[in-house]
């Protein structure tokens, strides 16, 4: 059976129906907190050797507001935004933050507010997962 919600909207507009679902589902409760959770393994070759870094983070929203979410996203996009006014970002167009003068400044600025990456360089294991030999 199909679970109808009434959203109370009588106008039929896709995006204010949408925001309206998202809010009452998504809203955090006062004393509740979101977190994300992020682990990346970046397999590589360097002078004919295979390498690999893992790369982990965990950032935990303060409240409502100071969200984990807003620290990730809304930061580094201000964070970006003020590099690219104030000329420290050279680049033009729609850039993906695979160049230093992107990530290094925005990466260490994230740190002051709990955003950070711990690396590990590991024996590499490939990228089929049965295969995986855990340390």
């Amino acid at each position: 059976m199909l679970d109808i919600k009434k959203i109370g909207i009588t106008k039929d507009n896709t995006n204010t129906n949408s925001s309206k679902i998202f809010k009452q589902s998504w809203t955090l409760a006062p004393n509740d907190k979101d977190m994300i959770v992020m682990y990346h393994k970046l397999g590589y070759e360097l002078n004919g050797e295979k390498k690999q870094i893992d790369s982990k983070m965990v950032c935990l929203g303060d409240d409502q507001t100071y969200t984990a979410m807003a620290k990730t996203v809304g930061l580094t996009v201000a964070m970006a935004t003020l590099l690219i006014l104030n000329n420290k970002i050279s680049t033009t167009g729609v850039q993906l933050p695979i160049t230093k003068e992107v990530y290094l400044p925005i990466l260490k600025e994230l740190e002051q507010y709990g955003v950070l990456f711990r690396e590990q360089k590991l024996n590499y294991f490939g990228y089929d997962p049965d295969k995986i030999v855990t340390q």
